[in-house]
């Protein structure tokens, strides 16, 4: 599961840098979405893994999706949704 989170925010990260270039700013639509489901994904497995576990990856995919809510919603607004 920690995998899974890690790879969903490096994802995540990916499709916000596609989604700076001009143009390509709707792409911030199905970013965010999917960026979110990915937080969740990655807050289940911090919260259910057992103390013994390294949770690194798993923070470091919820930290990922958490900077690519945050920059995909201020590309939204600085590209007034679209462009």
């Amino acid at each position: 599961m920690q995998l899974v989170s890690l790879s969903w925010g490096i994802l995540s990260l990916l499709g916000m840098a596609a989604g700076f270039m001009p143009f390509f700013g709707a792409l911030n639509w199905l970013l965010i979405p999917f960026a979110v489901i990915g937080a969740i994904v990655s807050a289940i497995a911090v919260g259910t893994s057992p103390p013994d576990v390294n949770k690194t990856p798993s923070l470091a995919g919820l930290l990922c999706c958490g900077v690519a809510v945050t920059f995909g919603f201020f590309r939204l607004i600085v590209g007034f949704g679209a462009i």
